[in-house]
């Protein structure tokens, strides 16, 4: 069975969709995070998710300029 996924067109849902994610659910932040990073790098979420800390902070605690990752398919 195939599954269709459409995007998010109306902004009243989007924020929904975050308000949902952040409040509603154990692991809140986290999926919060997830959505967000994949909706600014365009990025599946199984890419998303293997990104580690250190991809993405230097080691003085400072956001890196650039996270290099190879997407799979």
């Amino acid at each position: 069975m195939q599954q269709v996924v459409l995007s998010i067109k109306d902004s009243n849902v989007l924020k929904e969709v975050l308000d949902t994610l952040l409040n509603n659910f154990k692991a809140g932040r986290r999926n919060y995070m997830i959505f967000q990073v994949g909706k600014a790098t365009l990025l599946r979420v199984s890419d998303v998710i293997r990104l580690k800390q250190t991809d993405i902070f230097n080691p003085d605690g400072s956001i890196k300029q650039n996270a290099f990752i190879h997407d799979r398919k």
